[in-house]
């Protein structure tokens, strides 16, 4: 949350499209989003509407006739008139006409499919389709476009962006997220028919295919040797357990108790509360990453403070690989992999290692099975007679 009272502050904030949310009461918020020409920022109130479990926002505009010091009550009063309309259902509910309006709605309060549909849907021709003639095949023709699209590796500063083609378990996710949006207000179309706009967005199997590149466990040690310091923490962290390299990222001070060495994974793609009990060892390092830092910080942060994320682990992790001569692919997720094959080949049950690494037994079993059953066929040679 950020302090919008103050002229001052307001003045330091960052341009971006997200606004800057000042809490006034549960359900009840005003925020702002600074100007990128310098002029007066507009505000914003965001109410929580029980019926449908929504933020409803609207613009308030930027209060320019009015002195800057002034402007924070004037917002905060006509927020707080907008919030008890919302409460008391006084107003008419919005209007739906377009796959853009459903997807507007649905993302209110999730920042996640909201950049999504900016990415792939809203530019897109669907975006202007009624829903009352949205057939199959408009879908699939934005599910072909989306197949098509380039996924961005890495932003350059000079230069053309560094792309590779989009997986098929990349179109699986973005077709997910648009499955759930839609069919949060439209029926589902009688199937086989036009109508059956659900059909163009069925997962593709078999989407997901097996990571193979293995770091052994003195390759991850080399390549904690070779990273630099200040990503050295992050990545160590990640080469002691199975989670998602998002997923330690998310980790604040107050998800790693020291009393009882219980790590709580706090945002996983497998949802929050997942309870971790690590050895003495991971302990030791978990406690040094939180050392002097507040219960909401992160707990493995860069040098500037914030967090790590997907576009600041790549390089260090990269220039770390070529340095130990481990191969060129190697990325974040490879760590991962590396564990959860570790844990699977030392014997411990399937079930386990879904549970700590946040994923179904399903999916361990069809990417990890085969270590299961070459253990099995050892074990029986023992066995000859």
């Amino acid at each position: 949350m950020a302090d919008l009272t103050k002229v001052s502050a307001r003045d330091k904030l960052k341009v971006r499209h997200e606004p800057y949310w000042h809490r006034l009461r549960p359900g009840c918020f005003v925020g702002y989003r600074p100007s990128a020409k310098g002029g007066p920022g507009t505000w914003i109130g965001r109410a929580y509407e029980e019926e449908t479990q929504h933020y409803r926002l609207k613009a308030l505009g930027a209060f320019a006739e009015h002195p800057a010091s002034a402007r924070f009550a004037l917002a905060k009063e006509a927020s707080e008139a907008f919030a008890l309309q919302v409460e008391r259902g006084g107003l008419p509910q919005e209007r739906l006409d377009t796959v853009a309006d459903v997807c507007r709605q649905f993302a209110r309060s999730r920042i996640e499919a909201e950049q999504r549909f900016r990415r792939y849907v809203y530019n897109d021709p669907l975006a202007k389709v009624k829903l009352s003639k949205l057939r199959r095949s408009h879908v699939a023709r934005w599910r072909d476009r989306l197949k098509e699209t380039p996924a961005l590796v890495s932003r350059r500063k000079f230069g053309e962006p560094v792309t590779r083609p989009r997986s098929l378990a990349t179109v699986n996710r973005e077709m997910a997220v648009l499955r759930t949006a839609l069919g949060s207000v439209l029926p589902l179309g009688a199937p086989n028919t036009e109508a059956a706009w659900q059909e163009a967005l069925k997962p593709i199997r078999n989407a997901v295919k097996r990571r193979t590149l293995y770091l052994s466990l003195d390759q991850r040690r080399a390549l904690v040797a070779a990273i630099d310091v200040e990503a050295e923490p992050f990545v160590r962290a990640l080469c002691l357990l199975p989670l998602r390299p998002g997923a330690v990222a998310a980790l604040t001070v107050a998800d790693f108790d020291r009393r009882t060495s219980e790590l709580t994974v706090g945002k996983d793609k497998a949802g929050a509360g997942r309870r971790i009990l690590v050895p003495p060892s991971m302990a030791k390092h978990f406690a040094a990453a939180a050392e002097g830092k507040q219960p909401a910080a992160p707990l493995f942060t860069r040098s500037n403070g914030r967090a790590w994320d997907s576009n600041s682990w790549k390089i260090p992790i990269a220039q770390a690989a070529k340095v130990a001569e481990l191969p060129a692919n190697v990325t974040a997720y490879t760590l991962r992999h590396s564990v959860i094959t570790d844990l699977v080949a030392t014997g411990l049950p399937l079930l386990t290692v879904a549970q700590v690494s946040g994923t179904s037994a399903e999916m361990i079993e069809r990417h990890y099975g085969h270590l299961v059953r070459s253990a099995a066929v050892e074990a029986l040679a023992t066995l000859n007679l």
